[in-house]
């Protein structure tokens, strides 16, 4: 019997991944990959740390050479080969030498398609195919926008997009003392977390003198500066789009394969597309989301490698289970880490999904421990199924720990009640003695089981505007270092000897630092008869945080009289 040929197209996570499950499974199959840049097998997530020197040498962004592929593998990666058409009757490819022209057919009996997806350079901006308009896609790229920045000494840069790759990019250029500006064309940065959060970001870029633009889209591009669709005009010799990526599809159409809703390559569960024996893997098909199961899109490393060993296991008759996706996501920008996965508000509430959160700020480790830091995380619940449905973690910690609790979680179709007693490591160095996790759960339960009312931060200046009776339950040193305007100061120490201050015709809203202290005093008032009592999810010091960066690039007055942004 002829051995197993396969043919991979593409050469990075997906392609690479591909190729090296077929040979594990098949040692005598013949693989070829093909890979249409002159690189295979790098890490597309490290190109940005090139530019501040993290990486001080490009092509150690290169994982392995066509010759390590060979040698250790037995796998024949060409590059500089474009795979131009398939006859899928003949079962061959066709491959274009991109340096020579020269054309070749090769034959296959499993053709695995991860093309991957193209940065969107929309043609409607003018100037768009300008020398000094720049992509981030691969390690030429990055190594042309180093080249040109130190070539034309280089002080303003504009970058477009406020995603992973755009925050990933400005970071690293503005460690470099580049003058750094953010272009967003929506509220905030990072779709993949809500506003409050992103708030946090914001801050965050804001403090280490990033000019980060919102609600402004990019109009057109000229040689030193940017012209956004405001009219505002913005000083910068590059530009860098980062707003996006679309599905690299053109070969799929080109060969009959059927598209789906969103755009990519249509695929069943096991990866195979509309034309027998091809499969597709990568940022260029869609996917179902394990949730909502809709078809989305999803541009991940992690996700393209599984499946790729998934479609590489049903060509050997393995067993596939194809679960869907969720997006577990992390990012560092500059000192902080943030962190999701599964559902956001936002997307609930587009979909339909009835919801809760549960906010809590404990400290990264126990207090008194050195170097222990605010831990910002949130937990999304179903309502009133309490299933989780996804969180977000921002901290100057290790917050993937707590989001990749919650992904498994998510992944086995868990209830918030699976987490309040979930039994994680606990050493004073590591945690608090209730984790993130298990703190944000127990909130969620109270709230799922109507034991006490909350409102977000985000609702807070809406009740300062309106003469909402706002109590402050820290104490009053606390309060006089900074404070709600309008807050009344009774502090959780106080409040049962002056009782008759709390008001019982009106909403009474309670805040502290944090939310322990004002959710003790929510559930002491609630036991004594009070049914007005409110507490605002994550309190003072959430509220500082979300409020600061709109305060100071904005001309709206702040709400606080001192904004206090740590636990000490």
């Amino acid at each position: 019997m002829d051995n197993k040929k396969i043919v991979v197209v593409g050469g990075v996570a997906g392609g690479a991944s591909s190729a090296a499950r077929a040979r594990r499974l098949d040692e005598f199959a013949e693989i070829t990959m093909f890979e249409k840049g002159p690189n295979v097998s790098f890490s597309n997530c490290s190109l940005p740390y090139h530019l501040s020197g993290v990486i001080p040498d490009a092509d150690s962004i290169v994982l392995m050479t066509p010759e390590q592929f060979k040698n250790q593998y037995n796998i024949d990666a060409e590059v500089n080969s474009e795979v131009t058409d398939v006859d899928t009757d003949k079962k061959e490819v066709e491959v274009k030498n991109t340096q020579t022209g020269e054309l070749k057919k090769v034959p296959y009996d499993e053709l695995i398609l991860s093309p991957g997806a193209n940065p969107i350079m929309p043609n409607c901006i003018k100037g768009i195919d300008k020398d000094n308009v720049f992509s981030v896609r691969n390690v030429v790229d990055i190594k042309k926008i180093q080249t040109y920045l130190e070539v034309n000494k280089v002080t303003d840069v504009a970058i477009i997009g406020g995603g992973f790759i755009g925050l990933e990019v400005c970071e690293n250029l503005a460690q470099t003392d580049k003058n750094v500006s953010l272009i967003e064309a929506s509220g905030h940065v990072m779709g993949t977390i809500d506003d409050d959060f992103a708030e946090l970001v914001h801050k965050e870029l804001y403090d280490h003198g990033v000019n980060v633009v919102l609600n402004d889209g990019l109009a057109e591009i000229t040689d030193d500066h940017i012209k956004l669709g405001s009219g505002r005009e913005i000083k910068s010799q590059v530009v860098i789009m980062a707003i996006g990526v679309k599905p690299d599809t053109a070969l799929a159409t080109k060969i009959g394969c059927k598209l789906g809703l969103t755009g990519g390559i249509a695929v069943d569960h096991q990866y195979r597309t509309s034309i027998p024996n091809v499969y597709a893997v990568g940022d260029a098909i869609e996917v179902s989301h394990m949730i909502t199961r809709k078809k989305t899109r999803l541009a991940l490393a992690f996700p393209a490698q599984m499946q790729a060993r998934d479609a590489v296991d049903h060509i050997y008759g393995r067993t596939v289970e194809n679960r869907g996706v969720i997006g577990s996501q992390v990012i560092h920008v500059f000192d902080i880490n943030v962190a999701s996965t599964g559902l956001t508000e936002n997307e609930c509430q587009k979909d339909g999904i009835d919801y809760r959160t549960a906010v809590v700020i404990p400290k990264s480790r126990v207090g008194i421990m050195p170097d222990a830091t605010p831990l910002y995380f949130k937990l999304i619940f179903g309502y009133p199924s309490g299933e989780v449905l996804g969180a977000q973690a921002l901290g100057k910690s290790d917050v993937d720990k707590q989001i990749d609790i919650v992904s498994t979680m998510i992944s086995m179709h868990g209830h918030i009640s699976d987490l309040t007693h979930l039994e994680v490591c606990y050493s004073p160095w590591f945690s608090t003695a209730k984790n993130a996790v298990n703190m944000a759960a127990l909130v969620a339960e109270n709230v799922l089981n109507g034991e006490f009312e909350q409102i977000q931060v985000k609702d807070v200046r809406k009740l300062v505007e309106k003469g909402a009776f706002i109590v402050d339950a820290r104490e009053p040193a606390e309060y006089e270092e900074g404070h709600i305007k309008s807050a009344v100061n009774i502090p959780l120490s106080q409040f049962r000897q002056r009782l008759d201050e709390i008001p019982t015709d009106r909403p009474v809203y309670v805040h502290c630092l944090t939310g322990q202290r004002s959710y003790n005093m929510v559930r002491a008032l609630n036991n004594r008869g009070y049914n007005n009592i409110i507490n605002i999810d994550g309190s003072y010091l959430a509220l500082c945080e979300y409020e600061y960066f709109k305060d100071q690039t904005t001309d709206r007055k702040p709400i606080v009289t001192n904004y206090r942004f740590d636990l000490l």
